[in-house]
């Protein structure tokens, strides 16, 4: 086998196949893995000089033994190697798969009858490498035509929508563990001490010099009664920290300092304001504001307690 293939060849190849599987093995993000961690660049070095003197010992290994051979046998060594250069086995294989026509010096015995204006016609064989190509194609149809035309597998416009639908929730799936993905549509209203821990410093940090600490307001509105100028709720506060509010007299937008999780976190800390009283509460402005889906859950609820009661008392 290494005469088979040249060490220029051979060395190349294992020393590549290495690097591919570490490469492989090794998550090292968009850059390579040797430059991303310059001890495998290190260790591929070593791989290289260990490949390069394991080929440099065997060849005095084979020189030595070349040496001590006599006339007759060094003779026949280097017809061996040779031959084993030139790949004899591979080109038997391909003579085997590429050719089994008649020779050129044979076409006579397989001219047909068949003569226009002096052109003649040959019945030659066709290579073996269409024929069994060409039994493959016809395996495979009958495996395909059975499968999918018989049996009604997926095909590839339902094995698209498969994957999509998985892919989108798979993406759901990881909206909610990530966070910092949050938007105006998916936010929902945050209630760990970690969340509202934050929230409350963003918000001792940014908004108490127009809402006062305690949310009782001042050059802004006052966040501890119902009502409420661009609607409450987390869904409109989060959307006001996110885009500011009214056009020329209303908070800035905030979407530019402030990442996602952060205006969820300070948007669910202003909603602990609902209730309290603070110690110079400002004059209520906008419109009291009623969460509709609560109202919704709420009568559902109704509903049903009204549906057992109903059906206890028969």
């Amino acid at each position: 086998m290494r005469h088979l293939i040249p060490s220029y060849i051979r060395v190349p190849v294992i020393f590549f196949a290495i690097a591919g599987l570490i490469e492989y093995f090794v998550d090292s993000g968009d850059k390579p893995a040797f430059i991303e961690q310059p001890i495998i660049l290190l260790f591929l070095l070593l791989v290289l000089l260990v490949l390069i003197a394991i080929e440099g010992i065997v060849s005095s290994m084979d020189n030595i033994l070349f040496q001590s051979l006599d006339k007759e046998a060094k003779e026949r060594y280097l017809a061996n190697r040779k031959k084993s250069y030139q790949f004899t086995k591979l080109k038997s294989i391909y003579a085997k798969l590429a050719s089994n026509h008649k020779p050129i010096e044979e076409e006579g015995e397989i001219i047909l009858d068949h003569n226009y204006d002096g052109i003649k016609e040959l019945d030659n064989n066709l290579p073996p490498w269409w024929i069994y190509s060409f039994y493959i194609s016809i395996v495979f149809a009958v495996i395909y035509m059975v499968r999918y035309h018989v049996l009604n597998a997926d095909d590839q416009f339902a094995e698209y929508e498969i994957e999509y639908a998985e892919a989108n929730a798979a993406i759901e799936e990881y909206k909610k563990t990530a966070k910092n993905l949050v938007d105006v549509n998916t936010v929902e209203l945050l209630t760990e001490a970690a969340d509202l821990k934050a929230g409350q410093k963003i918000f001792e940090t940014n908004c108490i010099a127009c809402h006062k600490s305690d949310g009782g307001g001042g050059i802004g509105p006052n966040l501890t009664d119902q009502h409420w100028i661009l609607g409450g709720g987390i869904k409109n506060v989060f959307n006001t920290i996110s885009e500011g509010g009214r056009d020329g007299k209303g908070m800035v937008s905030w979407k530019s300092e402030l990442k996602p999780l952060e205006m969820a976190q300070v948007a669910s800390y202003v909603l602990q304001f609902q209730g309290t009283t603070p110690a110079e509460p400002k004059a209520p402005e906008g419109e009291i504001w009623v969460d509709e889906n609560a109202e919704s859950s709420e009568i559902k609820d109704t509903e049903n307690k009204d549906e057992e009661t109903v059906v206890s008392n028969n």
